[in-house]
């Protein structure tokens, strides 16, 4: 359970773990940013054809559904800080391979592994904040770990352009060398704020049986089969979006150089927009959040297919920018509120399956449909499922939400 508000003359502020908590973030979310660019390039560096390098750029997202389970098992039995370690290491040593790949075989093999690290990465923090911050403020600290996630994927694949442009598309992983063996370091010379709630934890369950992953997946399975399919609905409108926004402006005839632009431009709304979607979240519910982002998002692709010049485009995806923006850190502030004391990073990893489930089940969706019905219809039916998902969120999210049962939700009652 969450330690309470503490009563001392100084109230608990997230700048007093700001560093070590989400130092280590911020800095490999700077390598996986100028990573992500260039893998695709470096895969047909090495000889792939485009169909097996789109298959190798979507290894890590494989990696993270295969290994989102047993990730929260690992962190479970290892503890968050030697996982973060261990993540963070093993990534550095992933990219430095991939860097001096021979051969198409190790670069893919290297991107499958940097999608167990992510995992790893991402349930260990969560798990931590979910003990270190009070529950009053707990989803602010969920959409600021967002938010310097964003932060860091926005930065990287600038420090990376110069380096690309001088040495080739592999040189971009030195970035993500450098990156995991900052947050490496930062985690292991940073102090232990994990160690007073590991060891609160392993004397509260000292008396009682070691849980299963299976089991503690089987005992929530009513919440993953409630809330989580809505988390599954949030991770497929993202998704979505993404798949969406460049097919259609490569449709209208917009240049690639047009359309990083706009990535670029909603980047910036997104990263401006997440402490106050926390803060809304802690003060008014997670509702006022969970369904806005949807909805929006979905109108977003059903009024895609009206745009016809880079400025309609742009403005549509501003738009989804707001939206996306809003949604900062819903996914992780949902899965901490519904997470159990035993058996918390385990729960914790399932919940990262559903979320991975949404994600990647989206752009097959994507592809049947426009193969079948054209690239219009595509975002009608995305634009549509995704405003009906946001009728489950609008039913679930305030069942789970703990500001609306201690009745400090002015809307809800």
């Amino acid at each position: 359970m969450s330690r309470p508000d503490p009563v001392t003359e100084t109230p608990f502020s997230l700048r007093s773990i700001a560093v070590p908590a989400y130092g280590p973030t911020i800095i490999a979310a700077v390598g996986s940013g100028a990573v992500i660019p260039i893998i695709t390039l470096s895969a047909l560096d090495l000889g792939a054809t485009p169909s097996v390098a789109a298959l190798t750029a979507g290894l890590a997202l494989i990696a993270e559904l295969f290994f989102a389970v047993p990730a929260g098992a690992l962190v479970h039995r290892v503890g968050e800080r030697r996982a973060l370690l261990w993540a963070s290491a093993v990534d550095a040593v992933a990219a430095f391979v991939a860097l001096t790949a021979p051969s198409l075989a190790v670069l893919m093999v290297t991107v499958f592994a940097m999608g167990f690290t992510s995992s790893v990465f991402l349930v260990a923090r969560q798990a931590y904040l979910i003990d270190a911050v009070p529950a009053s403020m707990r989803a602010r600290a969920m959409s600021t770990l967002g938010g310097v996630a964003r932060i860091g994927m926005f930065v990287g694949p600038f420090i990376g352009a110069p380096i690309v442009h001088v040495w080739g598309p592999r040189a971009g992983f030195a970035v993500a060398v450098v990156a995991g063996l900052g947050a490496a370091a930062l985690v292991r010379l940073g102090p232990d704020l994990t160690a007073a709630h590991e060891a609160q934890a392993k004397e509260q369950t000292a008396d009682q049986a070691p849980v299963s992953t299976g089991k503690v997946l089987w005992q929530h399975r009513r919440v993953y089969l409630t809330i989580g399919l809505g988390i599954m609905v949030i991770g497929a409108t993202r998704s979505a979006r993404v798949v969406l926004l460049p097919l259609w402006a490569a449709h209208v005839g917009l240049s690639a150089s047009t359309t990083a632009v706009i990535f670029g431009i909603v980047g910036g709304v997104e990263m401006l927009l997440f402490y106050p979607a926390g803060s809304v979240m802690d003060r008014f519910g997670r509702i006022w959040v969970a369904v806005p982002c949807v909805v929006v998002l979905g109108l977003f692709m059903l009024a895609l297919p009206l745009t016809h010049t880079a400025l309609a485009v742009t403005a549509a995806a501003v738009v989804a920018g707001i939206g996306n923006g809003m949604g900062s850190g819903i996914v992780m502030t949902l899965g901490a509120d519904s997470a159990p004391q035993v058996g918390r990073s385990q729960f914790l990893g399932g919940w990262r399956f559903v979320s991975v489930i949404g994600g990647s089940g989206s752009p097959a969706l994507i592809s049947l449909v426009t193969a079948g019905a054209g690239l219009a219809a595509a975002c009608v039916t995305l634009g549509g499922l995704a405003l009906v998902g946001s009728g489950w969120l609008a039913y679930w999210v305030p069942r789970y939400d703990p500001v609306r049962r201690k009745g400090s939700d002015p809307a809800l009652g």
